[in-house]
């Protein structure tokens, strides 16, 4: 167990009726705006109860979500890198009565042989240095590469192989990184592809301090900004694979 003094507790807003309480530690990624609209994309989809996969799991918000809304056949599975994210989550299971089977390693390598109706995958692609000076990754590891798209193409190359018939796959593009890399990554390795959110946010205050790094790697390709009315902005996409 995380020792108590080490925990934090936080809220997090799903929508103005909905807010989960839940337990989080150092090192464990907390939920994001690009989080709660992987989670709204999916309940949108998403209409029975599923053979679920929380990929990158954090904290178990995204799955825990998912439960509450009717739409997980338990036990939740769910993974992550870090151990501490792997005891909260399962802490937070617990809390609220959800059944799970959480393991901790990269990417699929815990799944060997496991195949989901759903996988919703919530693991980094921004590009490594904007996550560095990003007030998302505090003492939270980002590999992602110089355009942000190494994790996310391995999690697509693999994803194919652990989707039952019939099986989605959730995950995000964010223009912090690069996003045509993988949309043609995913169109590579699915039949079917598909938008089903997209939301623009200004820049955080702390990466306005940052734009000389932005603007190159911007100018680079490397990510995509664009300015409007005097802001700069960039954006999250969520999308659902199939071989349906």
């Amino acid at each position: 167990m995380i020792p108590s003094e080490r925990c934090a507790e936080f809220e997090f807003s799903l929508d103005a009726d909905r807010k989960i309480a839940l337990a989080s530690a150092p090192g464990v990624f907390l939920p994001t705006g690009t989080t709660k609209l992987l989670i709204q994309a999916v309940e949108q989809t998403v209409s029975e109860p599923a053979v679920m996969l929380d990929l990158g799991c954090g904290s178990g918000i995204v799955g825990l979500a998912l439960y509450l809304r009717g739409l997980v056949k338990t036990p939740l599975f769910a993974s992550d890198l870090s151990e501490p994210a792997v005891r909260c989550s399962r802490m937070n299971h617990e809390r609220y009565g959800c059944s799970s089977d959480v393991r901790a390693g990269p990417l699929f390598e815990p799944w060997s042989g496991s195949k989901f109706d759903v996988i919703v995958d919530d693991i980094s692609g921004v590009a490594q240095e904007v996550a560095a000076v990003s007030p998302w990754f505090d003492g939270v590891p980002c590999d992602s590469g110089r355009d942000g798209t190494s994790l996310v193409v391995d999690i697509i190359r693999a994803a194919p192989r652990h989707l039952a018939s019939r099986g989605r796959f959730f995950f995000p593009v964010i223009s912090l990184s690069r996003t045509d890399v993988l949309l043609d990554e995913a169109a590579n390795n699915f039949s079917t592809v598909e938008r089903i959110a997209r939301q623009e946010w200004p820049l955080p205050d702390e990466l306005k301090l940052q734009m000389p790094l932005l603007d190159r790697l911007n100018d680079e390709g490397c990510i995509k900004l664009h300015k409007r009315f005097g802001m700069v902005l960039w954006y999250t996409e969520i999308y659902c694979a199939s071989n349906m």
